[in-house]
């Protein structure tokens, strides 16, 4: 199981554990974190899972696609260099321990 830890806008921390190949945004929905819209389900076709990755796995997570990067673009939340939408983030053991900030007005 891969822990993670998700905080708000606000900063409510949720700390959650996922399995290994699930999305984070799976991980996030299926544990009722709020703030995780999901809207599309997990198609990167509307960016409600839009979250900022702390700097610390942002080398591990990698950067987004094309396809997703322009999801972002149009993202409610100001983009930041760490953005990435929670749909495309694939959960393995080396993102154990990752951390993730939600990004505000997912709705």
């Amino acid at each position: 199981m891969i822990s993670v830890r998700l905080t708000s806008p606000s900063g409510e921390l949720h700390e959650v554990v996922g399995r290994p190949g699930s999305s984070l945004m799976e991980t996030a929905v299926k544990h009722g974190v709020p703030g995780i819209v999901a809207e599309c389900g997990g198609a990167c076709s509307c960016a409600t899972c839009h979250v900022y990755v702390d700097e610390e796995f942002a080398t591990q997570v990698g950067g987004a696609d094309d396809w997703e990067d322009e999801m972002l673009e149009e993202a409610v939340a100001p983009r930041r260099p760490t953005s990435r939408l929670s749909c495309q983030i694939k959960l393995s053991e080396e993102l154990d321990g990752l951390s993730v900030t939600i990004a505000p007005e997912q709705e």
